[in-house]
């Protein structure tokens, strides 16, 4: 069984064994079973973010695929299933009268996957509104629920991301806030989209609809017909500069665009601030649609989005990440990070 089948990138070879786990009882058994058989272990959700090497994976892959989603605790409160589809979640919490997670729309993957890269897009990151989540314990061998303070969460990371072989995660658990105005439009791309002002609510189905209509105009949506979406979204972080790395990434961007060029950033918090990666791969020279001819390529739609066409293979897809990453290195002095979980395969 390949496990390209499973991945967005439809890259990967085989697993040597292969379990689907359809409740919270069978997941937690066939991790035990394998852990004690001293078996690797490859938890897999959707496979939205996920690169596996052509060699494969040389252990169990035990797919989660529990289903469940129940409004419970009081008002506005909401436990997800681990294998829930993630954007099927969000289309409820919207249908039915809930705020928090609209502008995360059209995100693929299931909602266990969320916590682990503290998921955000538009303004808004998963972080704002988990309560609890909970995972099985592989070092103390016990279910265990944590609460959102003890998460760890950060851009893009998470306990469940820095210690990548504990945690399992069985559910989520979500406090929303029971209104039909979205949360206030804070990303400005978004608000031009909606025609609104920074800060202002609109009803939250509109904001779902453009986040979704934007998404797609960049590929992030999956779509057979559409090869652009071949990838795992975004494949680099954005990157956080404090005040030194970003006065030689604006001296640097002064040598190579003229004078006049500006770094753009965001407030990242603690006098650092986040600069997008896109923007530093563009200017180091590598455009949309960018690529050597082996079928792996950057996205004709989104220059953060490596895509796998034709015959690429992993290898392939990942000589292309060094290329791009030791140009923008070259270029800004900023090593880009991968978003993706890579397996069996390093940058």
């Amino acid at each position: 069984m390949k496990l390209a089948d499973y991945t967005t990138l439809r890259l990967g070879g085989p697993a040597r064994s292969f379990v689907q786990a359809g409740t919270e009882e069978d997941l937690v058994a066939a991790v035990r079973a394998a852990d004690g058989s001293g078996e690797p272990v490859l938890i897999l959700g959707g496979g939205s973010n996920l690169v596996v090497a052509d060699e494969g994976f040389d252990g169990t892959v035990i797919q989660a695929a529990t289903r469940g989603l129940r409004r419970d605790g009081g008002p506005g409160t909401m436990t997800a299933a681990a294998g829930e589809d993630w954007d099927s979640v969000v289309a409820r919490t919207v249908a039915g009268g809930l705020a928090g997670l609209e502008c995360l729309s059209g995100i693929p993957g299931l909602a266990g996957a969320t916590p682990i890269q503290n998921v955000g897009a538009y303004g808004q990151e998963v972080s704002q509104v988990i309560t609890n989540v909970r995972a099985y314990d592989r070092t103390a061998r016990k279910i265990v629920d944590i609460p959102n303070e003890q998460c760890g969460f950060g851009y893009r990371t998470s306990i469940f991301r820095k210690d990548p072989g504990r945690f399992v995660v069985l559910a989520v658990m979500f406090r929303l806030a029971v209104q039909r105005l979205s949360a206030p439009v804070r990303y400005a791309e978004l608000a031009a989209a909606l025609g609104v002002g920074a800060g202002e609510r609109v009803p939250s189905a509109e904001a779902r609809s453009a986040v979704i209509e934007l998404r797609q105009r960049k590929g992030m949506v999956i779509d057979a017909a559409d090869p652009d979406t071949r990838s795992v979204g975004s494949f680099f972080v954005n990157p956080v500069l404090d005040g030194a790395a970003l006065a030689a990434v604006e001296a640097a961007a002064r040598a190579r665009c003229g004078d006049g060029a500006r770094v753009p950033r965001f407030d990242a918090s603690d006098g650092r601030v986040k600069v997008p990666a896109a923007w530093l791969i563009e200017r180091a020279g590598f455009g949309k649609g960018y690529g050597r001819g082996t079928g792996a390529r950057i996205s004709t739609k989104h220059t953060l989005a490596l895509v796998s066409s034709g015959s690429a293979r992993t290898a392939d897809l990942i000589a292309l990440a060094r290329e791009i990453r030791d140009g923008v290195r070259e270029a800004f002095g900023v090593t880009l990070a991968p978003e993706p979980v890579l397996v069996g395969v390093t940058l």
